[in-house]
């Protein structure tokens, strides 16, 4: 069973209301020199010149005062329920600045996304979060940005992963 705070049950329950479900993101890859933590809500202003927009959390560790989550045009593709698709999600970025490709075709290896719910009014309450999800695609247009990601495959992993020998297993070998 899931953990829900009060204010977003009520939130649910009512039949109109001003709370706003708010996504975090945060993107880490060995490349990059901090985790890029992205909003789809602008909370507050965070400078007028460049103007930004986002929110303060304390989501995954970060200090709200220098580790702001900033805000982006974010929208998503819905997962189909087909028994035969793999898990996995998509989330559209608006392409607003050339730095993002740049960013994105610069990675060889997967990076790594994670992702929270939260209110607009608490958002160091997460009320849903996914985490260690890999990046595994992105199609880059001059519009957007789409980005896939899902689990690591168990495929990748080694199996089997110990070799069964007596001291690795001894119940096996009585």
């Amino acid at each position: 069973m899931r953990r829900v705070s009060l204010n977003a049950r009520l939130a649910q329950d009512a039949s109109s209301t001003a709370e706003i479900y708010v996504a975090l993101f945060t993107i880490t890859h060995p490349v990059l020199d901090a985790p890029v933590r992205l909003s789809t809500d602008n909370t507050e202003r965070l400078s007028v010149e460049p103007l930004m927009y986002g929110t303060r959390s304390t989501w995954l560790g970060a200090n709200p005062a220098t580790e702001p989550f900033l805000f982006v045009l974010a929208s998503t593709i819905l997962p189909s329920d087909l028994d035969d698709a793999p898990a996995a999600g998509n989330i559209i970025l608006e392409n607003v600045s050339n730095d993002i490709a740049k960013l994105m075709r610069g990675f060889t290896n997967l990076a790594t996304i994670h992702m929270a719910v939260v209110l607009a009014d608490t958002p160091n309450v997460v009320e849903a979060e996914w985490r260690d999800l890999k990046i595994m695609s992105h199609d880059i247009n001059a519009g957007e940005i789409t980005l896939g990601f899902s689990r690591e495959d168990i495929e990748d992993e080694y199996y089997p992963r110990d070799r069964m020998t007596k001291d690795r297993f001894p119940g096996l070998h009585r």
